[in-house]
């Protein structure tokens, strides 16, 4: 696990099918009223990576759509956060064998971070933003990849094209600078700019 930025930790796992990472995020929020840290999209850690994890302790695990329970589970017994997924996902997740312990909904806020739609991949998939640092966490609506650029999965892949491109246009509306992706590389500066060069390839 390393600290990508001030306070956000992640740690990676590659995906041989997909030749990219798929990343898990654990942020120190501590002094927020959460009572804890908070992570999102958990991947499967080493043995010293949960370690590191459940030293840090969390309060809550944030999956962003009904794909990323991932390794929820470990992350849940080592730390004994509750992990939250939107209702239109909770099915999907619950019958992989993920444990839920609560809703999360479009517009609730964690400390300084607020849930965002993002629909389309999925019904229930969601984003999270951090206004005060220009943060967004994107679960599968956007990939990082290749490196410093943005993609949609297949529309294969998709429950619904159109809403998942919609969904994308609002995201690219937020002011955000740095965007955090469960899937591929993250973009430490200038996200946006990725994020409306992917938008503008749509007319293309």
């Amino acid at each position: 696990m390393r600290e990508i930025l001030p306070g956000i930790h992640t740690w990676s796992k590659l995906s041989p099918p997909h030749g990219y990472d798929f990343n898990g995020y654990l942020l120190e929020l501590s002094d927020s009223e959460l009572g804890g840290n908070l992570v999102i999209d958990p991947v499967e850690p080493t043995p010293d990576e949960l370690d590191a994890i459940a030293a840090k302790g969390a309060a809550l695990i944030l999956l962003t759509n009904r794909n990323h329970g991932r390794a929820a589970n470990a992350v849940r017994e080592a730390t004994g956060a509750k992990t939250l997924i939107n209702p239109a996902d909770r099915l999907h997740a619950e019958s992989q064998g993920v444990a839920v312990d609560g809703a999360l909904l479009v517009g609730a806020t964690f400390g300084p971070l607020e849930a965002v739609d993002a629909a389309g991949k999925s019904p229930g998939e969601i984003a999270v933003f951090w206004p005060e640092r220009r943060i967004l966490f994107v679960g599968d609506s956007i990939v990082g990849w290749p490196a410093g650029a943005c993609k949609l999965l297949p529309d294969e892949k998709l429950d619904d094209p159109a809403q998942l491109r919609s969904s994308v246009a609002r995201l690219q509306s937020l002011d955000f600078d740095i965007l955090l992706p469960g899937d591929g590389v993250a973009i430490l500066e200038g996200a946006r700019r990725p994020v409306a060069a992917l938008i503008e390839s749509w007319a293309a």
